[in-house]
């Protein structure tokens, strides 16, 4: 769901950020955790048809917030419920870097939306691979140079802010999470254990 910032200040370091969020505001209670633009939150204040939230240093440097402005449209998800149904992928909120859409064709009835990334987030990327822009669970349909390429339906253009993105704006990445946890285990049976069954030639014998 689509909800506005209603203002955004600095406050030391860091800086403090009200969103107007009418669908899931009366059911916020201090403490409790909510995606905004796909970054995991704490909502800090509550009041009437808005919530406040702080956003930290290591916040402002990884995400699009460093560059938004009241007014702003953003995406909005509460966090799942143990025991609700799982759709999409595992999308934590910690986010790892910024894109950049370059373009938005029409395509049939939808769209495909090409984003350049960061380079340190090459290594996570793959065809039919799953990643989140500003929070939204998408599967990449095409890789080339810097730039992946997502197939946008359209009811996603509709309820979340990809139909509002022009080049040039930045979202928020989030690379797959079962990506990540492999790459470190790989990195640590490199260092701590020679005699893994899990390495280079044994991804190759199974055809990775």
């Amino acid at each position: 769901m689509l909800g506005n910032i209603d203002a955004i200040r600095s406050a030391g370091s860091g800086a403090s950020m009200t969103v107007g969020a009418p669908a899931i505001a009366g059911e916020l209670r201090v403490g409790d955790s909510v995606a905004v633009n796909g970054v995991c939150l704490t909502a800090t204040h509550c009041a009437g048809a808005a919530f406040t939230c702080d956003l930290s240093l290591e916040t402002l440097a990884r995400s699009s917030f460093s560059r938004a402005r009241a007014g702003t449209r953003v995406n909005l998800e509460r966090a799942l419920l143990v025991g609700s149904r799982m759709g999409g992928h595992f999308v934590q909120g910690h986010v790892d870097g910024m894109g950049v859409l370059k373009s938005s064709i029409p395509s049939g009835q939808g769209f495909v939306m090409t984003f350049e990334y960061p380079s340190e987030l090459e290594r996570y990327l793959v065809n039919k691979g799953s990643i989140a822009v500003d929070g939204i669970s998408l599967t990449i349909a095409a890789i080339a140079g810097s730039c992946f390429s997502v197939s946008v339906i359209p009811h996603t253009m509709r309820a979340t802010n990809l139909g509002l993105l022009h080049p040039g704006d930045y979202v928020n990445l989030e690379a797959d999470l079962l990506a990540k946890y492999f790459e470190r285990f790989f990195e640590l049976g490199q260092k701590t254990d020679t005699g893994s069954k899990i390495n280079q030639e044994y991804l190759r014998e199974q055809g990775f």
